[in-house]
């Protein structure tokens, strides 16, 4: 797989789509593969006992304020499909640069076969492989 088509990071923490404040326990709940609900439950019981209100509320404050939220990925995909949208950026900038940079890489490509194409060591090697072939 081209590197411009994979994620530098396929397990980074988003905050999620399915939020009921800002999609902060949801996240963390869908990156370490727990409930969502249960999650929600845990942090609310942990907020409202007081134990740790001060360090829930300030953490998820942080939380909400750095973490990107997860962009929209249409459902039902093949896994091919899944492969490709997972490299699709929704910011228009990286998504230009991510293009520019593949058509750069394509024309260093094409180029450099012009330049093998049109030497004189290719046509030599050329008429050495037609002369072996006819001596066959």
């Amino acid at each position: 797989m081209s590197d411009y088509q994979t994620s530098p990071n396929p397990k980074r923490f988003y905050r999620s789509r399915h939020k009921v404040i800002a999609g902060v326990c949801a996240g963390i709940a869908e990156r370490m593969g727990w409930d969502i609900m249960l999650t929600r439950v845990v942090v609310a019981i942990l907020f409202f006992t007081g134990m740790f209100s001060g360090v829930i509320f300030i953490g998820y404050f942080v939380l909400w304020a750095i973490t990107p939220t997860r962009r929209y990925m249409p459902r039902n995909l093949t896994p091919e499909e899944e492969r490709f949208w997972s490299g699709v950026s929704d910011r228009p900038s990286e998504t230009f640069s991510n293009i520019r940079y593949k058509f750069r890489d394509l024309d260093d490509r094409l180029a450099g076969m012009e330049r093998a194409v049109t030497s004189e060591e290719w046509k030599l090697r050329r008429e050495f492989r037609d002369l072996e072939g006819g001596a066959q």
